[in-house]
């Protein structure tokens, strides 16, 4: 059944190797603000040896969670910001021109992470040009859309950006699939090993990374989405603790095969209040890399 559930978290694929931090190649470093309740996980992929075992590119994988996130309490939303910006700056080395890519549909209130984030940026670069502003943080952002609204890859137009304006950092903002419904827009991930737009809905495009962009990318991801066959394997972890395994065998065939019909496998589910949510959680991404214009 794991086959069928998909995750774009480092954290959830990590958990599901082992409760431990003890996996071979990787590095994994927890820290807890019981104040805020805001936990960060700073997963360390070491080696070659390690991404097989993970699933994940050799690189950094950085979240941030806590439940407060999509809740109505104000008190959790500037020291998230100011945790993700120290994480974004810590990843940054020093560049001066950053390129915001606002990645999924707006038309599509899950996928629209990307582009509400853009709409809340602060952008610097044709006023430092005219003058009129002295920074020493040059921004620059552009949603490119999905290839159903352009016909082109959304690789292919962030490639010849950058050949034109030369960023020093491109930052990638896109939803994302969890595994666990608790961690729906309660969890953002930071990582240096770039991005594929449409993974975590299993509509893969070409990989947006410091390899065919020609400049480091950084990918800010949140979880907006949930497969139906995550949501089932929840359910069935559930009976697992109040049945007899023996019960549940004798059904694994017929949930296999449920979960395998096109209709359910291809199928994801958002929380009601998804416009809400994303409207919270795109203000908190973008204040944090607002913050370096101050």
């Amino acid at each position: 059944m794991e086959n069928y559930v998909r995750t774009d978290l480092a954290l959830e694929l990590k958990e599901d190797i082992s409760e431990k931090n003890d996996i071979a190649g990787v590095r994994v470093e927890t820290y807890e603000d019981s104040e805020y309740g805001l936990t960060k996980t700073h997963i360390r992929v070491l080696d070659q040896t390690g991404a097989e075992i993970l699933g994940k590119p050799i690189g950094n994988y950085i979240t941030l969670e806590s439940p407060k996130l999509c809740s109505e309490d104000e008190n959790i939303h500037m020291p998230f910001v100011l945790a993700l910006h120290d994480v974004l700056k810590e990843l940054f080395h020093g560049a001066d021109h950053i390129l915001v890519i606002g990645l999924g549909n707006r038309n599509i209130t899950p996928d629209a992470l990307g582009p509400s984030v853009v709409d809340h940026l602060y952008i610097t670069r044709h006023l430092l040009r005219e003058g009129v502003v002295k920074h020493s943080m040059e921004i620059s952002a552009l949603c490119p859309g999905v290839m159903a609204q352009t016909g082109i890859e959304t690789s292919t137009i962030i490639q010849s950006l950058c050949r034109e304006i030369n960023p020093d950092v491109v930052i990638c903002i896109d939803a994302l699939a969890a595994r666990e419904a608790e961690r729906l827009n309660t969890t953002i991930q930071v990582c240096d090993t770039g991005i594929t737009p449409g993974a975590g809905v299993g509509n893969r495009r070409l990989s947006l990374n410091e390899e065919t962009l020609g400049v480091p990318v950084i990918a800010v991801g949140v979880p907006t989405v949930i497969s139906m066959p995550a949501m089932i394997s929840h359910a069935m972890e559930g009976l697992l603790e109040k049945l007899p395994v023996s019960v549940l065998r004798q059904y694994e065939k017929e949930i296999v095969e449920f979960i395998q019909t096109p209709t359910v496998s291809s199928m994801f589910v958002t929380p009601k209040n998804i416009d809400e949510l994303i409207g919270r959680v795109s203000f908190t991404i973008s204040e944090a890399i607002n913050r370096f214009l101050t």
